[in-house]
């Protein structure tokens, strides 16, 4: 497949590190929380630096693969073309630059790690697996993202809506940019953590591989959902990881820009990560809003769910063809 996010870079041998740290403060797929505001998760990157992730991370070998910083956010509500999201230039636009450094890190043997910033980051990496032969989706959040223009007349917001683009349920602007649409085929896709009560989880159940609402990871605990993730026909291939913060309970994040009861504990969530990570090639960490969080306590839980949750991130991954 030709395409511009092939850089035709080899890896760089045995010893490289193993995670590539990438900085995309995008808020682009959000509403605004007050008219005239502007969401905080552009701040994340930032903020999750200050707790000294990226130390940590970088003293274990990962290396710092630099920002990706999108477009100016414009609250278009009431302005935008019919038929169109929030923001959807500059979100095409990012997507392609960031679908690029992932490539990039992929090609140099290392497993990409993208701190965002909100969920519309979905698109990048999509187009980069797509592009690169990466397999599947297990997509973690805490609600199932699939508000689109069948189910829906108030779609617009691509941050709740990812999940719905990532396998072709949306706006072919935005579902199949450059071509690359689906992204991600919908039989080897999995949805771990939204809400029993979530209003579009019976339609998106019978699309996808597989479903796991929060309360059976937390009645059966992460080893057994995990499990459940790995012997998923199609993800022996590998996957990206998509982990959205609000998947956990706002007794513990209420940080986020949708924060619903009946989540997982950090702890909880990180015992899911650290079995489906090292299969991974790559992963994505948004909606952390740092602007929900001044005393920094909700940026040291985040940085503590990466650091033990992906420490490991495709240390088992399979090499693509």
């Amino acid at each position: 497949m030709t395409s511009n996010y092939r850089t035709g870079h080899d890896g760089t041998g045995e010893g490289d590190p193993v995670i590539a740290l990438i900085s995309a403060p995008s808020n682009l797929g959000l509403r605004p929380p007050q008219p005239g505001s502007v969401p905080g998760t552009s701040k994340a990157p930032e903020a999750l630096r200050e707790t000294g992730l990226h130390e940590v991370l970088i003293g274990r070998g990962a290396v710092d693969w630099g920002a990706v910083l999108p477009g100016r956010y414009v609250d278009d509500e009431g302005r935008r073309a019919v038929g169109t999201v929030r923001n959807q230039g500059a979100i095409i636009y990012h997507a392609r630059l960031l679908a690029r450094r992932i490539v990039e890190a992929r090609a140099a043997g290392l497993a990409p790690l993208v701190l965002g910033g909100d969920c519309s980051l979905l698109m990048a990496a999509g187009m980069a697996s797509k592009v690169s032969g990466g397999g599947g989706l297990v997509h973690v959040d805490g609600h199932t993202d699939f508000r689109h223009p069948g189910n829906s007349d108030a779609y617009g917001s691509l941050a709740g809506e990812d999940l719905a683009a990532a396998i072709g349920h949306h706006v072919p602007e935005i579902a199949d940019i450059d071509g690359l649409g689906p992204y991600f085929d919908a039989d080897t896709t999995v949805h771990v953590g939204c809400r029993r009560e979530d209003e579009h989880v019976s339609e998106l159940s019978p699309l996808i591989a597989l479903t796991i609402p929060a309360d059976r990871v937390i009645l059966h605990g992460g080893a057994r959902a995990a499990a459940q993730i790995i012997a998923t026909p199609g993800l022996e291939r590998g996957y990206w990881l998509q982990v959205d913060v609000d998947v956990l309970d706002p007794e513990h994040m209420p940080a986020v820009d949708s924060p619903d009861p009946g989540g997982l504990a950090p702890d909880e969530l990180i015992a899911l990560l650290r079995w489906i990570a090292p299969r991974a090639w790559g992963a994505s960490v948004t909606v952390f809003d740092p602007d929900l969080d001044p005393d920094g306590a909700y940026a040291e839980t985040v940085a503590r769910v990466i650091e033990q949750g992906l420490g490991d991130l495709g240390t088992d991954a399979v090499e693509r063809d």
